[in-house]
């Protein structure tokens, strides 16, 4: 049943007739972190040192040329951008043709498995304004997932370190995993996120999960904080975004895995 409250929006279940616009916000909430990715990457000292020793190398170059130490300055802030295009671009993709190929198939028909979206009135008609996903895990699963994840650092030469370990239960139960938590910006700071989480807290508890899990980019702060708000404390981070290793790098995307225990 839907869920309503004073601001005028309703949490329902997904509906084939949403793909279209569920998709687009899905695409749209990945992609806007690639701005606040790339300014976190730039400002960090070793780009800025990197970014001046190019710009110095492109004014002698050039014979004192200001022109050609902006040029070689703007082509390293280019290549970073584009690292982090590609991440956030990667990933949507990535989704798209696996658990958003068919989310009816893969939530819908699952009973350990949930996708909501937020509906609002905006004038007069009714609109998609948020959504959010639940997949139900066993305990074994997220071993694997952690296996995997180490196979593909060393596919692409890295070495995984104690802080690419997903914390999992001492007993190996059962357990929830949110993605896909999305809410347009004149929604936000209505508290639509939280009740989205509320959504997704509750149907663990029906399914007996023992905690809801999720993996959040640390550019993502808006999104961080909220988790921290509704109860969620980091058990662990990774660099691994699953997007060729030297974007990864040039990218520093940190990932957190976030964890509430009901």
């Amino acid at each position: 049943m839907a869920q309503k409250n004073n601001f005028q929006f309703s949490i329902r279940e997904y509906r084939p007739s949403d793909r279209h616009v569920v998709t687009s916000l899905f695409c749209d909430g990945i992609r806007e972190h690639v701005y606040p990715a790339f300014f976190k990457a730039m400002s960090h000292p070793d780009h800025i040192g990197i970014a001046l020793s190019i710009s110095m190398a492109g004014y002698v170059l050039g014979g004192s040329s200001y022109f050609q130490a902006l040029l070689f300055g703007g082509a390293w802030a280019g290549l970073i951008y584009f690292c982090c295009h590609e991440i956030y671009d990667g990933y949507a993709a990535r989704r798209l043709n696996a658990d958003m190929a068919d989310i009816r198939a893969n939530y819908m028909e699952n009973p350990d498995n949930g996708f909501w979206v937020a509906e609002a009135d905006v004038n007069g008609q009714s609109k998609v304004v948020g959504m959010v996903a639940v997949m139900g895990r066993r305990g074994g699963e997220e071993e694997e997932e952690e296996e995997e994840g180490e196979r593909f650092d060393e596919r692409n030469g890295g070495a995984p370190g104690e802080d690419s370990k997903f914390v999992r239960d001492a007993g190996d139960g059962s357990y929830g995993e949110m993605s896909h938590v999305v809410v347009v910006f004149p929604w936000r700071g209505k508290k639509l996120g939280s009740q989205l989480m509320r959504k997704a807290l509750d149907f663990c508890k029906e399914r007996g999960h023992a905690r809801l899990v999720l993996d959040v980019s640390a550019p993502q702060k808006e999104a961080v904080s909220l988790f921290q708000k509704c109860g969620f404390v980091q058990t662990a981070s990774h660099s691994n975004t699953h997007a060729n290793r030297w974007f990864s790098k040039l990218a520093r995307i940190n990932v957190m895995r976030m964890e509430k225990f009901m």
